[in-house]
């Protein structure tokens, strides 16, 4: 049984457009989610994407090469019906944000988290009128209130389709600094992976690789950058 999938069951994929939403048909049938809500999704471009993963399966459906629809998915199943608790749970990175922790030493590694750090609190300072305190070590500091506030005012504005790519930016990187500046478009998105990495580069430099914390790390990066791309289909019609 541990080899047994789903076989492909439909010959051809299309794409609708209906009051609610763009939605994708096989043979003319609704494609449904897991929960089995109409996976209807906000953009002609999200629907074309999705679209593509269901006509490149073969065989054998493959959900691995599938995570335009994955992420749909988690977005009506998911994030729509408890969009409150979702909301809460990224906003609340807010106040233990990991860019505003920082090593008591070595001198080197103190001056690469400014440098690459500091930039990205500038931003949210600026941008969300949002100023962060850093303190050495991980010991919680207080963060000031009007900066939580505004931040929370970030994420609770948003639709469900682009919490589900905000919490994936803010889980896979550890901030929600850089998931907001993600999102604005404010720095590479592989810059800003490189530096949400920087303690475990530096470990890497100073100790070597390690085979396991490599595999996970390029998962949690394909996840990040997969959330980046599926942001920005929220917005192309």
């Amino acid at each position: 049984m541990s080899d047994w999938a789903a076989k492909r069951f439909w010959s051809t994929v299309a794409i609708e457009r209906r009051d609610y939403g763009h939605v994708i048909l096989l043979d003319g049938r609704l494609v449904k989610t897991p929960a089995k809500e109409i996976l209807s999704v906000p953009t002609q471009a999200m629907a074309d994407a999705i679209a593509t993963e269901w006509d490149a399966q073969s065989d054998k459906i493959d959900p691995r090469t599938m995570p335009t629809t994955r992420s749909a998915n988690a977005a009506l199943d998911k994030v729509t019906p408890q969009k409150t608790e979702v909301t809460a749970l990224i906003a609340a990175y807010a106040e233990d944000d990991f860019l505003c922790y920082r090593a008591p030493a070595p001198q080197e590694l103190i001056e690469r988290q400014k440098q690459a750090w500091d930039p990205l609190l500038a931003w949210a300072a600026q941008a969300f009128d949002a100023p962060l305190h850093t303190t050495e070590g991980v010991m919680h500091v207080e963060q000031p209130a009007n900066s939580v506030i505004n931040l929370t005012a970030g994420v609770t504005a948003q639709t469900s389709f682009q919490l589900a790519a905000l919490h994936d930016l803010v889980s896979m990187s550890g901030s929600l600094v850089i998931g907001l500046a993600a999102q604005a478009g404010a720095f590479e998105i592989d810059d800003l992976w490189t530096r949400s990495r920087l303690d475990e580069l530096w470990q890497i430099e100073h100790w070597g690789q390690d085979d396991d914390a490599d595999a996970t790390a390029a998962l949690k990066q394909a996840a990040f950058f997969h959330a980046d791309r599926f942001y920005k289909l929220c917005f192309k019609n």
